[in-house]
């Protein structure tokens, strides 16, 4: 399969895969703050993940970003990319990322792409209007959000700074310092010696890959936040 290159705002080495044409179809027009099922990717060509990185614009940011966070909005990154679905399809996806984390994310992708991982949705926080319980019911994979821990909000979350990932959110519940599962539909996956679609599992080949690039697993701490992963352990 030959690669043709595009010039976006700003691409990464690693990222060599070009999106199809129906990706920036769906995506010209920007995405609506209301939630909406997944967009299907069609499949004219062999799918590949189609990554896409640039500067992330401000309607993205709406309610995830404000005055006192951490990280500055020209540090973070708009990445646009295919992802396998729990229907077997490929669909389209938007993470905010901090700028220095999509070189490692970005081989954490194509490695779950390749082997077919499947996330239910992948939208920017702004489309929930930053409010983290809302994504996680809704079973979305998100990164960037300027907020403070779900069940401590004496601390600020790592999502803060740009540098962490969530990942199927129901299937791989957060069980806060409380005892209080997040969201309550994933507490019938907290029996983690029963695989499901989309959970994930010490070994397998989301806990290898973020390993690789020094990313680590929430899953393994006293309270487990199975869903989360971070560059700094936190």
């Amino acid at each position: 399969m030959k690669i043709r290159r595009r010039l976006v705002a700003v691409v990464l080495p690693l990222a060599l895969a070009v999106p199809a044409p129906a990706f920036h179809q769906a995506t010209a027009a920007g995405l609506p703050n209301a939630i909406r099922p997944a967009a299907t990717v069609p499949l004219a060509a062999p799918p590949s993940l189609g990554m896409v990185v640039s500067a992330a614009p401000a309607a993205k940011l709406r309610f995830t970003h404000r005055a006192g966070c951490p990280v500055a909005p020209k540090d973070l990154r708009l990445v646009r990319m295919n992802h396998w679905g729990f229907d077997g399809r490929l669909h389209h996806g938007e993470l905010i990322v901090h700028r220095r984390a999509v070189p490692a994310l970005t081989h954490v992708f194509r490695t779950m792409f390749q082997a077919r991982f499947p996330i239910r949705k992948m939208r920017v926080m702004a489309e929930y209007r930053g409010n983290d319980e809302a994504a996680m019911a809704d079973d979305n994979t998100s990164a960037f959000n300027c907020r403070r821990v779900t069940g401590d909000p004496s601390r600020l979350s790592r999502h803060s700074y740009g540098d962490a990932l969530d990942i199927n959110t129901v299937e791989n519940p957060y069980v806060d310092a409380y005892g209080r599962v997040h969201p309550s539909a994933g507490r019938r996956y907290l029996r983690r010696d029963h695989p499901a679609k989309g959970m994930i599992r010490r070994g397998d080949v989301v806990t290898r890959a973020m390993a690789h690039v020094g990313w680590y697993w929430g899953g393994r701490w006293n309270q487990p936040d199975y869903q989360h992963f971070s560059a700094n352990g936190r």
